[in-house]
């Protein structure tokens, strides 16, 4: 079990953070932005709770560390995820899926969205993990490379296959093996996050484009490219295009892939980095071509008919937000079942025609169908076999490789 180290965050953490939180995936989705719109005032948590000051000194502690399960007599369940991450009716107050399950079950859902950024939230649990104390929450929701970090820790709890049948039946094939988890053993995926090349066919004018290559080095796409601030996506898509693994590459590997970014920066190819601000580029025209997460192409496909996108021959990057039982949680069997439940075609098929990520559960196209057929033949949202063929994971860094990473990085996107 890794021993937690208290080590200040760097110049280029802190900055990584902060630019996930105000314009990467924990920014505004559209959806948020159009509810707000339509009478719903939203507020976005601060960053108060972790700086450039650390993380307070942590306790030592064992690793899956259970209190007595006390979901038998406490027909309860605490369920903490992102905002904007689960079904909701058009009153904008109820949760369909979640309503499901507790009429089925007997089990209240006390559903909070206070995840909205992985380090804050790491900021809000750390002090009561580390010190073995509970957390208030049965299933918490964390982006992998988080997720593989309480993993090590020992901060998570190991989960019963025998209350998981669907999970364990279900989950899809590009899903099931990380590095960090081995046969999902701690966690189960709650929904993909895929990055694929976006274009727009009208400032394209004719001009192909099929691969990360071609929009580092065709010139005439000079100044009309962009690429994300996130560190793993960018990076990952470049070594992909290098015919590297991004699950076993070498440091020199990364170093090759910033100087080739580097060079697209020097020479004004790359317009510039973004978070999920590029929807406004992509749809404007101002970026040609451009690094996307399949969500938002989802959402800008539907509103606009001259974005598309493509999928290099050479892969793309697939992470993914996990369902984990932190220690000491009160309810796992509860949890547990929750878990499962989300991992049955019907209530899976719901959720993913809400939301429109990237759906982890196998066999939920003909289910997913009979509410949104276009939905249901997305390959961003349900991937045919060929394109789960071509997904790729950026492997677990190590405290030190992820500092050093990141301060490269930074440095090259100007952060």
């Amino acid at each position: 079990m890794e021993q937690y180290e208290p080590d200040r965050l760097s110049p280029a953490q802190v900055a990584a953070m902060r630019r996930s939180f105000t314009h990467g995936r924990a920014a505004l989705t559209r959806r948020s932005l159009l509810r707000a719109s339509a009478g719903g005032a939203l507020a976005v948590g601060g960053l108060g709770t972790q700086s450039a000051c650390g993380i307070p000194p942590a306790g030592k502690t064992e690793g899956g560390v259970s209190s007595e399960d006390r979901s038998q007599e406490e027909k309860e369940v605490s369920f903490s995820n992102w905002t904007e991450y689960m079904d909701i009716d058009e009153s904008g107050r109820r949760h369909p899926t979640l309503e499901a399950f507790t009429r089925r079950s007997g089990i209240k859902v006390k559903y909070t969205e206070d995840i909205n950024d992985n380090s804050e939230f790491f900021g809000k649990i750390q002090p009561q993990l580390s010190a073995g104390q509970e957390t208030g929450r049965d299933i918490i929701v964390l982006t992998d490379w988080l997720a593989a970090r309480l993993i090590r820790l020992g901060w998570v709890q190991k989960l019963d296959p025998a209350h998981l049948p669907h999970a364990f039946a279900n989950l899809s094939p590009q899903f099931r093996d990380p590095d960090w988890d081995p046969g999902r053993a701690y966690s189960y995926p709650w929904q993909g996050i895929s990055t694929v090349i976006a274009y727009n066919k009208k400032a394209l004018d004719g001009v192909e484009v099929k691969t990360v290559s071609d929009l580092l080095d065709n010139p005439k796409l000079k100044g009309r490219v962009g690429f994300l601030t996130e560190m793993r996506d960018t990076v990952g898509m470049v070594l992909l295009d290098m015919g590297k693994d991004p699950a076993r590459f070498t440091d020199d590997d990364y170093d090759a892939a910033i100087a080739r970014l580097q060079k697209g920066v020097d020479r004004g190819q790359i317009r510039r980095f973004t978070g999920n601000d590029y929807t406004a580029d992509i749809s404007k025209g101002d970026f040609a071509a451009c690094l996307a997460w399949a969500g938002d192409v989802v959402q800008l496909k539907a509103d606009n008919p001259d974005v598309d996108f493509v999928i290099p021959d050479s892969g793309y990057i697939t992470s993914s937000d996990n369902m984990l039982v932190p220690n000491k949680a009160r309810h796992k069997t509860n949890a547990e079942r929750l878990m499962d439940y989300y991992y049955e075609p019907g209530p899976a098929a719901q959720l993913a025609a809400y939301i429109n990520f990237v759906c982890p559960v196998d066999g939920v196209k003909d289910e997913l169908a009979k509410i949104d057929e276009d939905a249901a033949n997305n390959p961003l949202i349900i991937p045919d076999k060929a394109m789960q063929a071509l997904s790729r994971a950026f492997r677990s860094l190590s405290a030190k490789e992820e500092t050093a990473y990141e301060e490269k990085f930074a440095k090259l996107t100007g952060a």
